[in-house]
């Protein structure tokens, strides 16, 4: 089941399977089967009811059941992700350490951030290039920056 959500950094797609989020898309989104669209579904409005107070700055840390789809290295990778706090940033490098591997694993590290299925809820955006600038996000810069400044100064 799918929903559309308006927010901030635009037109979101919420997509659940077996009462798990395990999507969340910029527009403009792939199709899907109209009749799969469920405004009503229960996760799919609490995952609505999250992002709003996200956006909102009334909540920090989102509490939803997840089943992002990807290989083991993925996962680990989301997993780590999710260990980045509101507000905080890590770089590729550093992520790559935490996961016991090398810095020089930065670039498989980046590739599956840019893969990252579940974006903003899974803070993607919160993984910036060793020297502090802002790198590849699969939603836009303009989005990473917003969502980045939301958490630092609470401003848009």
């Amino acid at each position: 089941m799918w929903t559309v959500i308006e927010s901030p950094v635009g037109e979101l797609r919420l997509v659940e399977r077996d009462d798990a989020l395990v999507a969340i898309e910029f527009a403009p989104v792939v199709e899907l089967p109209e009749e799969d669209r469920d405004d009503t579904h229960p996760l799919l409005v609490e995952t609505a009811r999250q992002l709003r107070a996200y956006f909102d700055r009334e909540l920090e840390e989102f509490d939803l059941p997840l089943a992002p789809v990807g290989s083991d290295f993925q996962q680990r990778v989301w997993a780590e992700l999710r260990r980045i706090g509101y507000g905080e940033t890590a770089s590729y490098g550093q992520v790559a350490l935490r996961l016991g591997m090398t810095a020089a694993a930065s670039r498989a590290v980046g590739l599956a951030n840019g893969r990252n299925p579940i974006p903003i809820v899974v803070p993607c955006h919160r993984v910036i290039g060793a020297n502090g600038t802002l790198t590849g996000y699969a939603g836009g810069l303009p989005r990473k920056q917003l969502l980045l400044g939301l958490e630092s100064a609470g401003l848009f």
